[in-house]
């Protein structure tokens, strides 16, 4: 499925082409943390452990317990691996390419 129309605008390229410039971690730290609040923040990282999750055929009760989030956050990260313009998949591939697409221990924070 490709991108829905109506999200794309000048603001959004804007921000991804800014997303696409930086070169390390600790930019996308210092700069998400200036963007987002720290609660915006970790319920993103939550949903691409989730989808992570998912993705490797983990049980929903599994996950709960990992990554504390709720079973509605859950279906609705399910449904964007079914039914969504395959980003996840993408990012999971260049991680594994890479060699660094292994799920975090543990993150514990519902949202």
């Amino acid at each position: 499925m490709s991108m829905n129309p109506k999200l794309r605008d000048e603001n959004l390229d804007f921000l991804f082409k800014g997303i696409l410039e930086l070169k390390s971690i600790e930019e996308c730290y210092d700069f998400f943390e200036d963007l987002c609040t720290v609660a915006e923040i970790k319920a993103m990282s939550q949903r691409a452990v989730v989808a992570k999750m998912l993705r490797d055929k983990h049980v929903y009760s599994d996950i709960v317990a990992r990554t504390g989030a709720s079973t509605a956050t859950i279906s609705r990260v399910n449904r964007s691996l079914n039914y969504g313009c395959d980003g996840y998949d993408l990012i999971f591939k260049r991680m594994d390419e890479a060699d660094n697409g292994s799920i975090p221990e543990s993150s514990g924070e519902e949202s």
